[in-house]
């Protein structure tokens, strides 16, 4: 019996012994593992731990200020909140055994919160399900996102960002520009600039729980640095000045668009440039493509008889000519080849003045002439014409100035008064600062100057003074009337040329324009003002652009305090012409 029963119990008690064994060796396997893990190498818990519940946050840097040139902001940043939610943890949570919270009412109460509907924000959550990052809704004000969170959503969580805005509204929008939804540059300044104006994003590190609520910050922050403030050249009260006044003349004459820049002499700053259309930066939803350009910049077009001084400039740098000079430009026309070029009349014999004051096509054809072929090129070239202004800005044109080895004179002739190139107003504008400062061009800018810059001699002081004088007499008592300014002597020319198609240049559209500046004795300030395509009864440059020049440059002239230079019996005064201006025409 004692040896059947050892026989009969021998068995199991070797199974026990070896699932002994095995529990045995799996609890020793498992000790190890757990030994290596806590102790030699613990730091892949901590990283799998960190990565469920530590995360990294950009903090971002607030975007520098734009401001004009006396401070006043053309564009500022205003802290918002962007609303993000953890789909994947709204999904997977436990219902609340006390509230009864499921993801689905969670979502009708987040929508209830934000005041959108709740199919629309399920749907959202749906087609988000395996991610654990998704936004809700991006700059957010303060109060409603407060608002929001109250509502305490699982996985719901907010971050602070900027949001842009501009006080000068469309007065500024092309030269200021504006930045998209992630705070980037997009046009103007804005984009011109884009990393100075940024900064440096901070970053801080925080723990999580599973609803994605901050529980408490890890480490140290690294602070974010602000972007840095940028001052303009630009005078706001200015730039509203023109900017209302070339809106009232594209709205009266009915004009495709319009542009106009304003510069101080002395110190080559643009203290206005503004162009219509425009558009609201602070609103773009009805905002189009074409509002975008900065046309004073961009846009090209033939200068026509304003680059007459220059030409005139030229004849007396020749020493051919002086202040008395004769030009015969009888019968009123003058063929070449196939081209006629034509006056409004015969003038005959005139002097130099008379050919600005009659704006003769043919005065300056002879004068061209009578010169070397390069000799108007030439002093074009040097006073900026086919060359960026370079101010930096976004698309700056650089025009065309043609140049020939051997010039046709059908070539020289067209570019004596103004056809044959294309300029942009802020060009245009460049050239008549030059002559205005006595001859002497200093480099344009748009950011406010501390000094007086020094410039290149260009034309001589007695030419620039001489040429100076004619304009005014084109003012006085020719095309240029309606751009006197009571209280201040006014140097300038008019242009009307005609627009270019697709099929050569359309005799029934125009550009109008005025360029000039004042005080003419002691000029302060240069002004272009070009309007395109003006469809009412007046389309010539006298009748269309140089109002808008006198009523803008009295205004400014009065904003910056620059004293009269008319005694008061001789003061101008603005008439209203009896007799269209002279039209500008390239004949067959």
């Amino acid at each position: 019996m004692n040896i059947k029963n050892d026989t009969h119990h021998r068995p199991g008690k070797w199974r026990f012994r070896f699932v002994y064994a095995i529990a045995l060796v799996l609890f020793l396997v498992a000790g190890g593992r757990l030994f290596y893990l806590t102790v030699l190498d613990k730091e892949f818990l901590q990283n799998q731990g960190e990565m469920r519940a530590v995360r990294s946050e950009s903090i971002p840097a607030t975007r520098g200020m734009i401001l004009d040139r006396r401070g006043e902001p053309l564009a500022v940043s205003t802290p918002t909140w962007t609303l993000i939610a953890n789909p994947k943890a709204l999904w997977n949570m436990d219902q609340d055994p006390q509230q009864g919270r499921t993801p689905g009412q969670e979502i009708k109460r987040l929508a209830v919160a934000m005041g959108v509907g709740a199919a629309w924000l399920e749907d959202k959550f749906k087609s988000n399900k395996s991610r654990s990052y998704m936004y809700l809704k991006r700059q957010v004000a303060p109060d409603d996102a407060d608002r929001i969170m109250a509502a305490h959503i699982v996985g719901v969580s907010k971050t602070k960002e900027y949001k842009r805005f501009y006080p000068a509204g469309e007065v500024a929008a092309q030269v200021v520009g504006f930045t998209n939804i992630d705070d980037k540059g997009q046009e103007g300044i804005e984009l011109a600039y884009d990393k100075a104006l940024h900064g440096t994003p901070g970053k801080r590190t925080f723990l999580k729980d599973l609803n994605g609520n901050v529980l408490r910050s890890i480490g140290e922050d690294k602070q974010e640095r602000p972007g840095q403030n940028i001052e303009l050249s630009i005078d706001l009260r200015l730039q509203y000045l023109a900017y209302r006044e070339l809106k009232a003349a594209v709205t009266e004459h009915h004009a495709t668009s319009a542009s106009a820049v304003i510069l101080d002499v002395k110190t080559g700053e643009i203290l206005a440039m503004v162009n219509q259309p425009s558009y609201n930066p602070n609103d773009r939803s009805t905002m189009e493509y074409d509002e975008l350009r900065n046309r004073a910049v961009i846009d090209l077009f033939e200068p026509g008889s304003t680059m007459k001084p220059f030409t005139v400039s030229a004849a007396l740098m020749s020493g051919q000519y002086n202040t008395e000079s004769i030009i015969n430009t009888a019968p009123g026309y003058l063929r070449i080849g196939r081209f006629t070029i034509r006056d409004e009349g015969n003038y005959g014999k005139i002097n130099l003045e008379t050919l600005l004051v009659k704006s003769s096509n043919v005065g300056a054809t002879k004068v061209a002439f009578s010169l070397p072929q390069d000799a108007i090129w030439n002093i074009d070239y040097e006073l900026g014409f086919g060359s960026p202004v370079g101010i930096g800005f976004p698309g700056e044109a650089t025009g065309n100035l043609p140049s020939h080895p051997k010039w046709h004179p059908s070539e020289v002739a067209t570019l004596s008064y103004g056809y044959g190139l294309s300029v942009s107003a802020l060009q245009l504008a460049q050239a008549y600062m030059t002559l205005a400062n006595n001859g002497s061009r200093v480099p344009v800018t748009i950011f406010k100057q501390d000094s007086r810059p020094v410039g290149k001699q260009i034309i001589p002081r007695s030419v620039a003074k001489n040429v100076t004088k004619m304009m005014e007499a084109v003012v006085q008592r020719g095309s240029g009337k309606l751009a006197q300014v009571p209280g201040y002597s006014v140097a300038g020319k008019t242009g009307t040329v005609h627009r270019v198609g697709s099929k050569g240049y359309e005799y029934d559209q125009y550009n109008s324009m005025f360029a000039g500046f004042a005080p003419a004795s002691n000029p302060r300030l240069a002004m272009v003002v070009i309007v395109n395509d003006p469809k009412g009864r007046k389309y010539y440059g006298g009748e269309v652009a140089a109002p808008v020049f006198s009523r803008v440059m009295e205004s400014a002239l009065t904003t910056l305090n620059v004293p009269p230079d008319l005694p008061d019996g001789l003061r101008e005064v603005r008439l209203e012409s009896k007799k269209a201006p002279y039209r500008v025409a390239l004949g067959n």
